[in-house]
């Protein structure tokens, strides 16, 4: 009989645990949290690659089900189905690895093993099909609001993007065409880099030397935009995971990184001595913190909705909804408030949220000119964008259905300010 796979097994448990418990990966440590580096990296990929072709697998599998299978067995089936259809992987293989750990499962579950066989080997023969279906929708309440704000087909593009995944992007402290090459890497006209299929990440060279840190080319925009020079004193508010404060310390400014989360500034520390980069870091609510002095530069990377990056994490749409997002808005306006009053005159802030909704981008930034007198819009300027991008007042929204011939971005809301007073 085929061996257990450990890596299946940790996947399928990640899929129950988004789709039954509403808990996401990031959120989950359980069984995925004792296997090698490697099998855990694989575990993470299978679940990923289910997640973001689910409302697929369901379609495939509907015509062989006559009742919805226990939430255990569903997920083996759900994963079967991508692997085969989605991934390519041998049907045989597959179905093999599968039954064994249906016969795993205990007495109740032995009695399903001749069904996951039965199934898996007529999606395999119905595999075709699979190129037909359509890309998953994303859930009502937020693909009403994208269709309000963008249009049909705008929504169906990001429907795409989402279902294509997110390759791996870099941001290297210098020579990114040099680092291109060493890598294989493209180079994006941002600067930054990108591999399709990365594999181990802390194998790759320049890793162990700090000579890069991995970073979706949307979330380097924010620090490019700040653009501090050299020596000034700046603010990296709600800083973790920490990969604009390497850009900003890499830029040569005097940074404080703060965040509410201890453990998650640890890992931006790891990384700091990694790239051999300094910040000093500060564990606080900012609702609550307050500085010596003011700074010359801030960049807010708010908390939101996280609804720009389902391409790269596609358990959002079944562990969130709308209930957050007017506690998200109220929060941000705080937050934007206090940062302002932070800011020496004459200095510049940069508002971002990896949102796609407007009220977390554009209608926030509306808001904060009408609350004070004498703000205004810096027309966003970065090297290598495309002037589309650019909003009529001067910010910068990005979308995961731009660069598709690159392999698309995440969705950003961007904006950067300054007031005289």
């Amino acid at each position: 009989m085929t061996s257990i796979d450990p890596a299946r097994r940790a996947a399928a448990a990640l899929l129950v645990g988004v789709l039954e418990e509403r808990l996401t990966l990031a959120e989950q440590a359980g069984e995925i949290a004792l296997l090698p580096p490697a099998e855990r990296a694989r575990a993470q990929r299978l679940a990923l690659a289910t997640l973001r072709a689910l409302p697929r697998a369901d379609a495939m599998l509907k015509p062989h089900l006559r009742k919805r299978p226990p939430p255990d067995l569903h997920a083996l089936l759900r994963l079967g189905t991508v692997e085969i259809c989605a991934l390519g992987h041998a049907p045989h293989g597959v179905v093999d690895a599968l039954v064994t750990l249906t016969h795993s499962g205990g007495q109740r579950a032995e009695g399903f093993a001749g069904l996951v066989n039965a199934v898996l080997r007529k999606v395999a023969a119905d595999a075709p099909r699979w190129a037909r279906l359509d890309p998953p929708a994303l859930p009502g309440w937020l693909r009403g609001r994208l269709m309000s704000a963008y249009g049909k087909a705008a929504v169906m593009r990001m429907e795409a993007a989402h279902l294509a995944g997110a390759p791996v992007d870099f941001s290297v402290k210098s020579d990114p065409a040099g680092w291109a090459e060493t890598l294989g890497a493209t180079l994006l006209p941002t600067g930054s880099l990108r591999l399709a299929e990365a594999g181990q990440i802390t194998e790759l060279p320049g890793y162990d030397s700090g000579d890069w840190w991995v970073q979706d080319a949307a979330a380097a925009l924010p620090a490019k935009l700040l653009a501090p020079r050299p020596g000034a004193r700046v603010l990296d508010l709600c800083a973790a995971p920490g990969g604009k404060t390497l850009q900003l310390a890499a830029m040569g400014a005097e940074v404080t990184a703060l965040d509410i989360s201890a453990p998650r500034l640890d890992r931006l520390q790891e990384n700091l001595s990694r790239c051999g980069l300094s910040a000093k870091t500060v564990v606080a609510d900012a609702l609550d913190w307050g500085p010596d002095a003011p700074f010359d530069a801030i960049l807010l990377d708010a908390p939101c909705s996280a609804t720009g990056t389902i391409r790269r994490h596609p358990d959002l749409p079944f562990v969130k909804d709308a209930k957050g997002i007017k506690d998200l808005v109220a929060l941000q306006a705080q937050l934007l408030d206090r940062a302002l009053s932070w800011l020496a005159p004459g200095g510049r802030l940069v508002y971002a949220t990896c949102s796609l909704l407007p009220e977390e981008g554009e209608a926030q930034i509306s808001a904060a000119l009408a609350r004070h007198p004498g703000l205004r819009v810096i027309r966003a300027g970065i090297a290598g964008l495309d002037p589309d991008w650019i909003t009529p007042e001067g910010s910068l929204r990005l979308r995961p259905d731009f660069w598709p011939e690159r392999g698309g971005m995440d969705g950003f809301f961007l904006a950067a300010l300054t007031c005289a007073g």
